[in-house]
């Protein structure tokens, strides 16, 4: 098999011997005839159906394959997960045209930077250590604006991080005081996994030696350097010109994407303002599209996301406004109550800005307001809907300012996509973004880390005290079942973040004798009632303060595991165990990776299909019940190796 590795050695497999085993074995167990066939004929429609790309693709297909999560309403039956919910920045590739072109420390060195330009317009081999031409003093301030001392802060900057790319550094400021510069940069590292660029800004400390040579000092902390954090314009979103600064260094790309694909900048100032109504006229020239009530309130954000995003692809093909009611519920399986909590604010949670600037959107409390000055005026219509069967092709001759769709607490958002409308109605993923203030926080934790850390998923809690669902689990993320399956993954010594559902960190303490080990409630300062994020967060919700939920806690757990180099999972990596336990309908284990075992749990036929139709040619799973699965069946497993068809 061109080296692949050989799935079975056993003598009794071959075909010779096969055929007459299976027979005899069939003849003493009828029952077990019909388990061979079920699983031969399930195998063979698996490794046949031929799904579009699952979750994230045309909605036909997006639903069957999330069967198990969806159900037939009502009530829905999306699952109960707390887990971190994938948005449109998860989709994009990491391998981006944008990111190929980054800066080196020989293209620095080589660059001419006039004092009053930001243009590059040559190269000179100018050493990078500054001797002062003219008189000068140990003690003279140090001019921020000297382009050699732009060349010294970026030479040392690519050298201090050396886990970074650099696409673009911002010329310096003045710092806080005579002896400090602030610089700002655009960078990404060097083994990211994440489809997106990342911002920092730094105080750097400068001193002169004796003889009038600069050098630094000092560099600080993250995102110290705040007189270089650049402020952005005001303005509605979508197609608004955002402030560029102009004084920067960067390397040209000579590979431009004809298509280049939008890019989350974290660490970049967010401006999630309300846009403004710009006049009677503007308002009233529109059309808006309205969803109002629905059992969609207070369910998990893997469901307000389902939903959302049919309301949202409605409103882009009836070619609408969408007015949308920021305000949320949160369920209570991201709460310390354990209560749904209103009051909440879809900002606190996901991009606004990035909504704004992809699709024409309108907060409903701005909506009404302006509705109330100028319905009667200017003669503006409402276009009532209220059976979810109405499709968007029926409204889409509707020529009324407002269609507003009302929703009892028994129908459902996601209902309006499904049927007829299910191939007509994309759901648009790549217009919606984690909230840019929590991923900036998980950088935070990752430049405290220097990016070089590995980070390992425990997932424990109740899972871990339910022995019918999950048998192993308890056993294999104890102290000893960690050391025993990372000792092969980690290496000693290395600083190891553990994201985890576990409440007592001092659980984990046994580690530390081989890791350094950090959990997120080490860096609350990051968002406690001095750091940015809090004051940030204040001033969005009218002066009252926000508190650090659950869900964001989730949020800033995962997104610090994504960005370690070294990434181990409980389900898969730690465990045999399912996720949603051994309930599911079908257990699988195989290779995925070269040589790297992995498990997976399938609760549907459509679930287990699609995940073949993306497998690579070198991958094999072996397939059985997971209510069924003892030893002695193994020699029964099926077998399945499928080449993925993308390219």
């Amino acid at each position: 098999m061109l080296g692949r590795r050989p799935l079975f050695r056993n003598r009794n497999l071959r075909a010779e011997h096969l055929g007459k085993s299976v027979y005899a074995f069939i003849g003493k167990n009828l029952w077990f005839t019909f388990f061979v066939i079920g699983v031969l004929v399930f195998t063979i429609i698996a490794t046949t159906y031929e799904p579009e790309d699952p979750v994230f693709h045309p909605p036909s297909t997006s639903t069957l394959l999330l069967t198990e999560k969806l159900g037939s309403p009502p009530p829905p039956a999306f699952k109960s997960d707390d887990a971190l919910v994938k948005t449109g920045e998860d989709l994009v590739a990491s391998n981006q045209t944008a990111f190929e072109t980054f800066i080196n420390i020989t293209d620095v060195e080589s660059a001419v930077i006039p004092s009053e330009s930001a243009e590059i317009k040559g190269v000179t081999g100018e050493d990078e250590v500054i001797t002062e031409k003219t008189e000068c003093g140990v003690d003279d301030p140090v001019n921020c604006g000297d382009p050699d001392v732009f060349r010294l802060l970026m030479t040392t900057a690519m050298e201090y991080f050396k886990d970074l790319h650099f696409y673009r550094f911002g010329k310096p400021v003045p710092g806080k005081n005579e002896s400090s510069c602030h610089m700002a940069w655009r960078f990404r590292p060097k083994e990211g996994k994440a489809a997106a660029f990342y911002k920092d800004y730094r105080t750097f400390t400068l001193k002169r030696t004796d003889n009038c040579t600069l050098v630094v000092a000092g560099i600080g902390d993250y995102h110290s350097g705040s007189n270089a954090r650049k402020k952005r314009s005001r303005g509605r979103g979508r197609g608004r010109n955002k402030d560029k600064d102009k004084e920067v260094f960067e390397k040209v790309s000579t590979n431009v994407d004809a298509h280049p694909v939008a890019l989350p900048e974290v660490g970049e100032t967010v401006n999630d303002a309300l846009p403004a109504v710009e006049s009677e006229i503007s308002f009233s020239e529109e059309k808006y599209l309205i969803y109002s009530g629905g059992g969609d309130r207070c369910k998990s954000m893997n469901q307000y996301l389902w939903s959302f995003h049919c309301m949202l692809g409605e409103a882009l093909y009836l070619n609408r406004t969408l007015v949308i009611d920021l305000s949320v519920c949160l369920s209570n399986i991201y709460t310390k109550t354990g209560h749904d909590e209103e009051g909440k604010d879809f900002r606190f949670y996901f991009d606004f800005e990035h909504l704004m600037d992809s699709a024409s959107v309108l907060d409903q409390v701005q909506f009404w307001s302006e509705w109330k000055k100028w319905q009667q005026k200017d003669g503006l219509s409402l276009h009532v809907v209220e059976d979810v069967k109405v499709t968007p092709m029926k409204l889409a001759q509707v020529e009324d300012t407002v269609i507003m769709r009302k929703f009892g607490s028994n129908n459902y958002w996601y209902q309006v996509c499904e049927g007829e409308a299910e191939p007509v109605i994309t759901r648009p993923w790549h217009m919606i973004w984690k909230s840019r203030r929590l991923l900036d926080i998980a950088s935070a934790i990752a430049a405290r880390l220097n990016w070089d850390f590995d980070a390992v998923h425990v997932e424990r809690g109740e899972k871990a005290k339910n022995k019918q669902l999950w048998p192993n689990l308890d056993t294999d993320t104890s102290p000893e079942g960690l050391l025993s399956t990372l000792k092969d993954k980690i290496d000693d010594g290395r600083d190891l973040y553990i994201a985890t559902t576990e409440l007592n960190p001092s659980f984990f303490d046994p580690l530390k004798d081989k890791y350094t080990t950090h959990f997120i409630d080490d860096y609350k300062d990051l968002w406690d009632s001095q750091s940015d994020w809090y004051d940030e967060m204040k001033k969005l919700n009218n002066g009252n303060p926000v508190e650090f939920d659950g869900y964001m806690r989730i949020s800033v757990d995962t997104e610090v595991f994504l960005r370690a180099k070294k990434q181990i999972e409980t389900f898969n990596d730690l465990t045999k165990d399912c996720k949603d336990g051994i309930d599911s309908l079908f257990f699988g284990q195989g290779y995925v990776k070269p040589n790297v075992e992995s498990s997976f749990c399938f609760t549907s036929h459509d679930s287990f299909a699609g995940l073949v139709h993306q497998l690579p040619s070198y991958a094999h799973i072996f397939l059985f019940p997971a209510l069924a699965s003892p030893p002695s069946l193994n020699s029964f497993y099926s077998t399945v190796s499928r080449a993925a068809r993308r390219e």
